[in-house]
């Protein structure tokens, strides 16, 4: 069965990395997928939120931040080591449309797919109206690293669904708390 799901991921990987390619996605994926472009809306999103949002903006922060930051190093020092699943730019480099750096030696699950998706989970938990954006871009990030040559389109789904379940996790603890908080009378974690 797992031969199966394997050789099912790589047909799907060359049909989008391959069959696919195209002149303007070979020059805007690129762009996408690179984090280095998110830093400064990210952290202009952060300071929003605390410093304009409010107590929900505040409360929200946190949470992302702290969901983030676990999504992003369960993925990478526990899971793709223990998996091991080589990255299509490692494992056949000569073979694919590769656009980007080869990245790091394991591919199993997308750290990229994983943390979007965390952060648009806990974003849309408090602000519902951003919903279709926030996971139109995740998805976005998401299939750029498939188109790049750097990820499995398995690698990319089981990240979004990992980040998607972590960021619920997050969330349900925070429920937990903050009706704790409640019932003993503190107003802090109210917010409008």
């Amino acid at each position: 069965m797992i031969s199966w799901l394997d050789s099912i991921d790589k047909a799907l990987f060359h049909f989008v990395n391959d069959t696919l390619s195209n002149a303007l996605f070979d020059v805007v994926m690129p762009i996408i997928t690179n984090q280095d472009y998110y830093i400064v809306p990210i952290l202009i999103l952060i300071f929003m939120l605390i410093f304009k949002g409010g107590k929900r903006g505040q409360i929200a922060a946190g949470i992302l931040i702290i969901s983030v930051a676990a999504t992003d190093v369960i993925a990478a020092q526990i899971i793709k080591p223990w998996v091991g699943r080589l990255r299509p730019s490692h494992a056949m480099a000569d073979s694919i449309n590769l656009l980007v750096g080869k990245g790091g030696k394991y591919s199993f699950v997308s750290n990229h797919a994983a943390n979007v998706f965390s952060a648009a989970v806990v974003l849309t938990y408090f602000y519902s109206k951003w919903k279709n954006v926030l996971y139109t871009l995740s998805t976005l990030i998401a299939f750029s690293r498939i188109y790049v040559g750097v990820h499995y389109p398995g690698d990319v789904i089981m990240g979004g669904l990992f980040g998607y379940v972590m960021a619920w996790s997050i969330i349900s603890l925070w429920i937990i708390f903050r009706m704790r908080e409640m019932k003993k009378g503190r107003r802090w974690v109210l917010y409008e």
